[in-house]
């Protein structure tokens, strides 16, 4: 259930970010400035964007930490999903496979 439950969370990680981010690019392109700009408009956005920043930073430490104690393999996918996607993704993606791991070891 667990697995079903971070699978779901998966899908739903990449589709509600991208349905904000899909409309930016075909308005914006791959334009980095107006994405700062945005992404910094007010101290709203500000929090947010550093929260997600930080968090990203801690999920990557916690990535390779976990991952090479349960000696994982790939682990740079998970780096990789947060950095096209974001933590709502790569974070559960990550959780996802750690469980797969934990089951098939126990």
């Amino acid at each position: 259930m667990l697995k079903i439950a971070y699978l779901i969370l998966c899908i739903l990680g990449t589709a509600l970010p991208y349905s904000q981010f899909v409309p930016f690019l075909l308005e914006e392109g791959l334009n980095i400035n107006a994405f700062f700009r945005e992404l910094f408009a007010n101290q709203i956005s500000g929090f947010f964007g550093m929260d997600v920043i930080v968090s990203s930073l801690v999920f990557g430490t916690f990535v390779f930490s976990e991952g090479s104690r349960l000696k994982m393999k790939n682990l740079w996918i998970y780096i990789v999903s947060n950095l096209l996607v974001g933590v709502s993704l790569g974070l559960p993606l990550f959780l996802l496979m750690r469980q797969r791991k934990l089951e098939e070891t126990a």
